[in-house]
């Protein structure tokens, strides 16, 4: 599969090698132009390098994995019709506020989608940290797998979703759909912490809407 990739820090960069050597080709792009990303060329030499506009041409799937306050300037038309993979997430202190998100009235990526209406947008790999990307991913069957949550309102685009993170080496729970993407939002008791199947389904119920876990703690 040709999965393109817009952002190339570190959550970017981490995904685009899982999917590489699961067997996909990969391009990347940042709102900057491909010539501000040498490194990441030298860093990933299996990657093609390109515009935003040639990534989401490139690509049956597109990663989004950007500040979460430049998802307004993401061209629409350009990911009409595609499966959007969402793995951004909302830092007041980097992003500004957004109202709506401060109120709880809605969800990163229901407010991606909404952005993007012809999009098949799915909320994953935005609750995993970008070295644990590569640290925990586990052949399929392996006992110690850790399991990531996908939120999406298309069927269609959550199975396939849920397809490529078992062939890049974690296991999938289903939760829900966009609106119920809160349940793993920064500060939440399923965001970036290791766990197992069953565990990751008892942190995405106990989550609580108006609820934040301390800045940090999910840091290990």
């Amino acid at each position: 599969m040709r999965i393109g990739i817009i952002g190339a820090g570190f959550i970017g960069r981490a995904v685009a090698q899982l999917f590489i050597t699961a067997g996909h080709e990969v391009m990347i792009s940042n709102s900057r132009g491909p010539e501000t990303l040498e490194n990441v060329a030298t860093e990933i030499p299996q990657a093609q390098i390109g515009t935003i506009q040639d990534a989401t041409r490139f690509g049956d799937v597109v990663l989004v994995a950007i500040p979460f306050k430049h998802y307004p300037t993401l061209p629409a038309e350009w990911l009409a019709g595609k499966t959007v993979l969402d793995a951004n997430n909302y830092y007041p202190d980097q992003d500004g506020p957004i109202p709506a998100l401060d109120r709880f009235e809605t969800t990163t990526s229901r407010l991606l989608a909404e952005h993007l209406p012809r999009a098949h947008v799915v909320k994953v790999f935005n609750a995993i940290l970008a070295d644990d990307l590569m640290r925990d991913a586990r052949p399929v069957k392996a006992h110690d797998r850790r399991a990531l949550p996908v939120a999406a309102d298309d069927p269609g685009a959550k199975a396939l979703a849920v397809r490529l993170l078992d062939e890049v080496g974690f296991d999938a729970v289903d939760a829900g759909n966009l609106d119920e993407s809160w349940r793993f939002e920064r500060a939440k008791p399923a965001y970036c912490i290791p766990l197992s199947k069953e565990a990751l389904k008892a942190a995405l119920a106990k989550a609580q809407r108006h609820v934040e876990l301390p800045h940090g703690s999910w840091r290990h």
